[in-house]
C-alpha cells in the first residue's frame, strides 16, 4: 500500500505562554493542553480530507509548536483563523474554564495569509 505523503500539511498548536510565566503552570501542564488540543482537532476533523491524510502517514506528521502572550491574543488569533476557515479546536481547561491552547487541523504548510497570522500573534514556543 502507498503511503500518501504529508510533508505539505502541519497542524499547528498555539499555548498561551502565560500559563508557565505568570500563573506558574509546570511544563509538563502546559505540554498537557497543547496534547488537548491536537487530539481534539484531530477528532472533531476526521472526516476532512486533510485530516485523513495526514493521519494516515503518521510516522512523517509535521507540527509547529507556537506560544502566544495571554488569553487574550489567543482569542485574537482564533478569531483571525475562523475568519479565513481555517478548521481549529480552541482547548479550554476544565474545571478552571480557563482557555489554555488551540490547535488547527492538518493544513497546507505554505499558505501565506495563514503564516502572516500566526507571525502577528505568536513566535515559536521556547
Amino acid at each position: 500500500m502507498a503511503t500518501i505523503a504529508c510533508e505539505h500539511l502541519t497542524m499547528y498548536i498555539v499555548v498561551r505562554k502565560d500559563l508557565s510565566k505568570t500563573l506558574k503552570w509546570p511544563t509538563g501542564s502546559v505540554m498537557a493542553q497543547a496534547c488537548h488540543a491536537a487530539t481534539a482537532v484531530l477528532q472533531t476533523t476526521r472526516n476532512e480530507s486533510n485530516t485523513m491524510k495526514y493521519v494516515e502517514d503518521y510516522e512523517r506528521m509535521h507540527k509547529v509548536v507556537l506560544e502566544t502572550k495571554n488569553d487574550e491574543t489567543l482569542k485574537n488569533l482564533a478569531e483571525s483563523l475562523k475568519t479565513h476557515n481555517i478548521p481549529l479546536y480552541q482547548w479550554v481547561e476544565q474545571p478552571e474554564n480557563i482557555p489554555t491552547a488551540l490547535a488547527t487541523a492538518p493544513i497546507p504548510e505554505r499558505s501565506p495569509e495563514v503564516k502572516d497570522l500566526f507571525k502577528k500573534y505568536c513566535s515559536l514556543y521556547r
